[in-house]
């Protein structure tokens, strides 16, 4: 016979015990807590900290800034849970614009470190000093030296938990995260000096950046010097958003994500919606496997989005997060395509009356404008030849469409003295019928012909298909697909989007669709697993590019059979042409699959190369 057993009774946890619960939410390595304070520190509005740190921010963390300092009688509440100075309603939450505003950061601190606070405030006569372990009852607070803001020191992390202190890295390990976390914060802020010290040694000082020039030079601190040189300047708004900041040219790709900064409102998030735009706006300039970088700043109106989705707030949720998706993507997207060989804009924006490419929210397309339009990029001329064309054909039928002011087809030794040569210069010899030599003001151009046309007939193909839609043509058999009820009302509700793409589905039940017309283009392909593809999109990101991209990998391999193949030899005037064309078409720099379809050579490079001057 079963025994009956006496249930456990309930009670109240301590406040120590329920802080270090909440420190398992927020504090989970010394970066952890740098992260906070330094915060803190922001939204004091501290332009100057200094970090010191010791055996990679166990043993000690003392964080210095010149903000506007606690209130001696508030010091003791800030160790207590649930207090702070950054909210005060429950509307409040609808439109945060502090970076912290949690009020469990400090207690949360104290419950596993021994934790010291002294401020000032600018109208206090001296500062004031208070310490905490977590518990109720905090030291009361003593007088102390101080300048006005505040210094926190932490001391012993995790000293009385020692089964979450076991959990921590080497020394080097830490400080490597305590770092990156610093320099997240850097690039947030360029305003803000920052120093760094790790076991008394001086290892890392940001000055503040008030210009652009001072800007690059924090930038180059942090992400390297190759970063700033490959770096193109993009400034675009539209709908209440506004992107600034800094994307890296395709040849500068990573086999890392380790060059990923995006903000919004100058909080540092990873959101998947962010990182699925970035990705497809590189979509077919990024060699596969290879990841971009960018250093990017998203303003929005606080109440359009949620950073209260995850305790250490790294994860935002957007009110329409269909809008901030096209948004990002078109403004990554246009920035990439407007840079043409020999352009280093110092910033890329939408040009003002130039016709854009659609977007899926009407919205965003109607309200797009610069503000600080300082680039105006030609736009991309057609070529008026068909994709099996005849290579001998190529520069006699190019100079019929040459764009007023473009050079003049003809090798480098016979253009006028003193007139500048263009971009990629003028073609002086092809190499084994795979790469043309051309010669231009800074030394020499190395060019894949294959790659470059490649992208030339790809480019003009897309833009063909753009002008023209996307037409359908009805299968001879519909096909029944089995649907989930949330898939089946998706397709009634937006119907109008899924036409657009050149599908015509209807509801055949609550669980079942019929397919009855497809793109003509993609006639041959898996229609259902399409279909399908295109309702998880629609599902995750309110939005679907799923049938441009299957286009688009048609397209590129009709462009790849259809361009100029390697071994094929070409005269200089057919080179010629090919780099003008080059110079107009946009993405150039790369051909459909990501890799690079021209490289320059400086005459320094050359005489390194034979070590001239050495």
């Amino acid at each position: 016979m079963k025994q009956s057993q006496t249930p456990p009774r309930i009670h109240p946890l301590s406040t120590q015990v329920s802080n270090q619960i909440a420190a398992g939410e927020v504090v989970e390595r010394p970066a952890s807590v740098v992260k906070e304070l330094m915060e803190n520190a922001l939204d004091a509005g501290a332009d100057k900290i200094e970090l010191e740190v010791e055996q990679g921010g166990v043993k000690l963390i003392r964080i210095r800034d010149n903000g506007c300092g606690i209130h001696k009688d508030d010091l003791a509440l800030a160790l207590c849970r649930h207090a702070t100075s950054k909210i005060s309603r429950a509307e409040d939450l609808e439109q945060v614009a502090t970076l912290g505003f949690r009020g469990e950061a400090l207690p949360s601190i104290s419950s596993v470190s021994r934790l010291k606070i002294d401020s000032r405030t600018a109208v206090e006569e001296c500062g004031w000093s208070v310490q905490g372990d977590g518990s109720e009852v905090s030291s009361a607070p003593e007088p102390v030296a101080h300048p006005p803001g505040t210094t926190l020191e932490i001391r012993d992390l995790f000293y009385n938990l020692p089964a979450r202190r076991k959990f921590l890295r080497t020394e080097k390990t830490e400080f490597n995260h305590l770092d990156e976390v610093v320099r997240r914060i850097a690039l947030s802020r360029h305003d803000v000096a920052i120093t760094v010290h790790h076991n008394n040694k001086l290892v890392k000082g940001y000055r503040a950046a008030s210009d652009a020039a001072s800007h690059r030079q924090r930038i180059a601190a942090i992400c390297g010097s190759g970063f700033v040189d490959h770096a193109i300047t993009i400034d675009f708004e539209a709908a209440g958003l506004r992107l600034t900041g800094w994307i890296a040219e395709p040849a500068f790709s990573r086999s890392q994500a380790d060059q990923q900064y995006f903000f919004v409102n100058g909080r540092v998030v990873r959101d998947k919606l962010i990182t699925h735009a970035i990705r497809q706006a590189y979509k077919d300039v990024l060699y596969q496997g290879r990841h971009p970088a960018y250093i990017l700043y998203l303003e929005i109106d606080p109440i359009l989005v949620d950073v209260n989705v995850h305790p250490t707030k790294h994860e935002v949720r957007f009110r329409e997060g269909r809008l901030v998706h096209d948004f990002l993507f078109r403004s990554i997207h246009q920035g990439l395509a407007a840079v043409r060989p020999g352009d280093r804009p110092e910033v890329v924006e939408h040009p003002v009356g130039e016709a854009a490419p659609p977007l899926n929210l009407a919205a965003v397309g109607e309200s797009m404008t610069p503000q600080n339009t300082t680039f105006n990029p030609q736009s991309q001329q057609r070529m008026p030849l068909k994709v099996m064309e005849q290579v001998a054909i190529y520069g006699k039928l190019h100079s019929g469409s040459a764009s007023p002011g473009a050079v003049p087809t003809q090798p480098f030794s016979g253009h006028q003295a003193g007139e500048e040569a263009p971009p990629l210069g003028y073609a002086v010899a092809q190499i084994h019928g795979v790469y043309i030599i051309a010669q231009n003001s800074l030394g020499m151009v190395i060019v894949d012909m294959h790659a470059a046309h490649e992208r030339i007939t790809y480019e003009r193909m897309k833009c063909s298909m753009q002008s023209d839609g996307i037409k359908s043509q009805p299968l001879l058999v519909p096909i029944n697909i089995a649907v989930s009820e949330r898939e089946a009302r998706l397709v009634e509700e937006r119907s109008e989007l899924f036409s657009g793409l050149g599908f015509e589905l209807s509801p055949a039940g609550p669980q079942s669709l019929v397919i009855r017309q497809v793109p003509t283009i993609l006639k041959d392909a898996n229609a259902e697993q399409l279909v399908r593809d295109l309702l998880s999109d629609v599902i995750v990101h309110g939005s679907s590019r799923r049938v441009e991209q299957e286009v688009n990998e048609i397209l590129g391999t009709m462009a790849c059979h259809g361009s100029v193949r390697a071994n094929r030899q070409l005269a200089l005037p057919e080179m010629n042409a090919l780099l003008r064309d080059m110079e107009q078409t946009e993405r150039s720099g790369q051909c459909n699959h990501g890799r690079p379809t021209w490289t320059q050579l400086s005459m320094a490079d050359l005489d390194k190369l034979f070590m001239r001057g050495q």
